[in-house]
């Protein structure tokens, strides 16, 4: 059972892995083998968690590229660099995003929600274009998307960003059916509350914490290595079959009502 989630000798790029569920994820992925591009806006916090990574698996498994998913340049880079110092991106997971509004949509302005849209749906549609043709040509590759749960549900304060999760889900079907026929697989992750700073708007409420954690199965929010699992499952063998799908890690909130 433990080679269907081998990754030895795949290289794996992940967007906002210098903290919270990136760097999770990039964890667990060079964890069961992989080579993995550690790449987000700051490249003393990409370097930082490439070091961290490295000293963990006792090899050279991880480094670093900055990059802003909001250059499509920066973006353009980044596959050039990772190409260039691997030779190949089997997997690619666009985990950054950007949500610079909480509050109604009422309030929202034309350039936040044109920001939303951009960093987290064109941006990822950018990186998954310039990624996706060698894969296409050795017909071999996962991406993965990670989207949120809120792209399943409406918000009072979150509603715009929900409305960018939602159409990632539909990029991934999108592209799953594309390519399918060259075994390049597309999917997504939705992630439940998460104890992230990017997330610290919600779970640092008081009472939106009391909230969400008693009406969840679970009866508590998920911590960032909860969400690397699935990754690690869609990048491997053992989710061969798997693609245009979400699998959505909230602890059963989305089925709690």
């Amino acid at each position: 059972m433990a080679n269907l989630f081998d990754l030895t000798g795949r290289v794996a790029v992940v967007t906002g892995s210098s903290r919270g569920i990136g760097r999770a994820i990039a964890e667990r992925l060079a964890e069961h083998g992989a080579e993995v591009v550690i790449s987000s806006r700051k490249a003393e916090a990409c370097v930082q968690a490439a070091d961290a990574i490295n000293a963990a698996c006792g090899r050279k498994a991880a480094i670093a590229i900055a990059a802003s998913i909001s250059s499509k340049d920066e973006l353009r880079r980044l596959v050039e660099e990772a190409n260039r110092a691997f030779g190949r991106i089997d997997i690619l997971v666009c985990n950054a995003a950007s949500n610079p509004y909480y509050g109604p949509m009422s309030g929202i302005s034309d350039e936040q929600f044109r920001k939303i849209l951009d960093n987290n749906v064109i941006a990822n549609n950018w990186l998954i274009q310039m990624a996706a043709p060698g894969m296409i040509e050795r017909k071999d590759g996962s991406i993965i998307i990670v989207s949120s749960v809120g792209g399943l549900k409406g918000s009072t304060v979150i509603g715009a960003y929900n409305v960018s999760k939602a159409a990632d889900f539909q990029l991934a079907r999108n592209l799953a059916v594309e390519w399918g026929p060259h075994n390049v697989r597309v999917n997504c992750i939705a992630p439940g509350l998460i104890r992230t700073d990017f997330a610290k708007a919600l779970w640092e409420n008081p009472q939106t914490l009391k909230t969400v954690t008693a009406t969840t199965p679970l009866r508590r929010i998920g911590e960032a290595d909860e969400i690397a699992g699935a990754a690690v499952y869609l990048a491997s063998k053992a989710g061969s079959f798997m693609t245009g799908q979400t699998i959505v890690v909230d602890g059963g909130a989305t089925i709690a009502g």
